[in-house]
């Protein structure tokens, strides 16, 4: 039996990756502790994709209610399964910025220190196994603002001339920058996976993740931009804009797309190895943009204020340079574009959100 383990496996990028890895046939052991109703609040619980999940895989799918932080608990994880044990996709995380400066310890060692344990087992039980981790792009902490940008109507945008006009590659430094505390806590886990990459000889990747996005997307003011503004105009809650005029650009990958990524690299892994990973010109957008496409596929009006001052570290303009990524792996391609990824947020969370609402 060949066995993938998925980190935050009912989170959006775990229920997708296990749901791929799964039909694929592989057995998936998926560790999720709900710890993002912890950080969130009852909104963000993922309980309901764990459901799912079961009922949907069935044998080919193991739940384990743990936590990445328990050294002891990991290795013994390991231990039963040893080098059956093929592919570990670590998605679980505390995953904002601004709740990580509320409690710095939690973030970190959940972060950093649980990313040390799963590289560890991985090590002394199954070292030939495929370690994937999504890491993000605020590694690069606030480097990206000192970018020569241009105020448009709706948007910012870098200068055309400039040699990141593509997109934001793997070689932007990240020194002598302000990441947020979620940014220093993931520096940690993004080199310690690269590290033992490199130091131990083992088959390991960090996704350096823009917004990570799709209808799977348990949203909340503090994460999840596109599926909590979606959720907003759907369901008519006040929404907040932060800074930057509402002109801010992200791109926006769909979990899909990210998770066929995942399997090129498992399929063909290289060691020690970092990539951009995100929309990239193809699919991004600014806050303002995002907010008119909402309100013309729902057909609501989003009620929304202004607060001029910006989440700390908070990028004004920020798109990914996949071609490291597309160089390695020439057959992959992005699919959905933000419409489209915003289409699938509203017709398949129509009846689930109403329900919240009622």
């Amino acid at each position: 039996m060949s066995i993938a383990i998925v980190t935050g496996s009912a989170g959006l990028i775990g229920s997708e990756a296990s749901r791929h890895f799964a039909k694929s046939g592989l057995t998936v052991v998926g560790i999720d502790n709900d710890m993002r109703r912890e950080f969130f609040g009852d909104e963000a619980s993922t309980s309901w994709q764990r459901g799912q999940l079961e009922a949907e895989l069935g044998d080919s799918y193991i739940h384990l209610d743990a936590d990445i932080r328990d050294q002891g608990a990991m290795d013994e994880l390991f231990a039963k399964h040893g080098n059956d044990i093929k592919l570990i996709i670590h998605t679980a995380a505390q995953p904002s910025h601004d709740w990580a400066a509320r409690d710095p310890h939690k973030d970190f060692t959940v972060n950093a220190n649980g990313t040390l344990n799963l590289l560890e087992c991985t090590r002394q039980h199954c070292k030939d196994a495929v370690f994937i981790f999504t890491s993000t792009n605020k590694v690069y902490g606030d480097t990206p603002n000192r970018l020569p940008l241009i105020e448009k109507e709706l948007r910012w945008e870098i200068d055309p001339s400039h040699e990141f006009d593509n997109g934001i590659p793997e070689s932007m430094s990240i020194d002598s920058c302000m990441h947020s505390l979620f940014g220093a806590s993931k520096v940690a886990a993004d080199i310690l996976v690269q590290e033992y990459g490199k130091y131990f000889d083992m088959k390991t990747a960090a996704f350096r993740g823009g917004c990570l996005t799709g209808p799977n997307h348990s949203g909340t003011q503090l994460h999840g931009f596109l599926a909590y503004l979606m959720k907003c105009t759907m369901t008519e809650t006040p929404y907040k804009v932060f800074g930057y005029k509402g002109k801010q650009v992200r791109d926006n990958i769909h979990s899909y797309d990210l998770i066929q990524a995942f399997d090129h690299f498992y399929r063909d892994p290289r060691k020690g190895e970092v990539y951009n990973i995100g929309g990239s010109r193809f699919s991004h957008c600014s806050m303002l943009e995002a907010i008119q496409m909402c309100e013309e596929i729902s057909g609501k009006k989003l009620s929304y204020t202004y607060e001029d001052d910006n989440r700390m570290g908070d990028h004004i303009w920020y798109v990914s340079d996949v071609s490291k990524f597309q160089g390695h792996y020439p057959n992959w391609k992005l699919t959905k574009d933000v419409k489209t990824i915003l289409t699938e947020i509203y017709q398949f969370n129509t009846e689930r959100w109403q329900e919240s609402v009622v």
